[in-house]
């Protein structure tokens, strides 16, 4: 049914099965959830293995934050955080799929130059995608349906094919938009694609219940917990315990 990803998922699991649990590191003094931020990529790699430990699929590092209001920081530092964050998650753990969280072509093409395969994670809804790499296509609208068929074609037509889908929670959305997409996530299979799903301690979740990004976990479950149920394939989670047990236990309810 899904269109073929040429990624790796753990050994424990058949490759290209869904769902999945991504996790997030960032190698940033800035991003909004202050407890995902890594000073070192001793740092990345601790909590890596730490997150494989509780059951992730993939890990997710980023370098720059994209967090609203915030400045983006520039290509050298952003070269400067994340390679040696991707040599020493490398090293530590040679078989994990890993994506890099990243908006700029360049640096895209340098992390796949020195590491090979890698999934680009790109918030722009298209700019940093290079032709043979894996690709999350995010949508930056209020209008994911429309965009994906728009961009995909394009997409196509350089190179780019195996292409995981993201609403894009929180990029350029009101709170009101952000449960709108999410109420109608199902109607994304039709593109035939991965579904992924970024809420985890977003501002859709805390903005609606008055509390902080500190505070949202159990918002974030309970979202995750909807999206399973219809259609998404990967969760991008700060929290891959919690997650992991969220995922087992909809997956005991689908069985019955």
């Amino acid at each position: 049914m899904w269109a073929k990803m040429e990624i790796r998922m753990r050994r424990d699991r058949q490759a290209g099965a869904f769902p999945v649990i991504m996790g997030i590191l960032n190698v940033t003094p800035d991003s909004f959830y202050a407890a995902s931020r890594c000073a070192s990529a001793d740092e990345v790699v601790r909590r890596g293995l730490q997150m494989v430990a509780d059951g992730a699929d993939m890990l997710d590092v980023g370098a720059c934050s994209t967090r609203p209001g915030s400045t983006p920081a520039s290509e050298e530092e952003e070269l400067a955080r994340l390679l040696p964050a991707l040599e020493g998650i490398r090293q530590a753990l040679p078989e994990l799929p890993l994506s890099i969280d990243t908006f700029r072509p360049s640096v895209a093409a340098e992390c796949i130059r020195r590491f090979g395969s890698l999934i680009v994670n790109d918030v722009s809804g298209g700019a940093a995608a290079l032709a043979g790499v894996p690709y999350v296509l995010t949508c930056p609208t209020a209008a994911p349906e429309a965009f994906f068929a728009e961009q995909l074609p394009l997409l196509a037509s350089k190179g780019v094919t195996d292409v995981i889908l993201d609403p894009g929670f929180g990029f350029g959305k009101t709170v009101e938009e952000n449960f709108g997409i999410l109420s109608q996530l199902s109607a994304l299979r039709r593109f035939g694609r991965p579904l992924l799903v970024g809420v985890s301690r977003k501002s859709m979740i805390y903005k609606t219940l008055g509390i902080t990004p500190e505070e949202a976990l159990n918002g974030t479950t309970v979202l995750h917990t909807f999206a399973l149920l219809h259609g998404a394939d990967i969760l991008r989670v700060h929290d891959v315990r919690e997650a992991v047990e969220c995922l087992r236990l909809v997956q005991m309810l689908n069985r019955k």
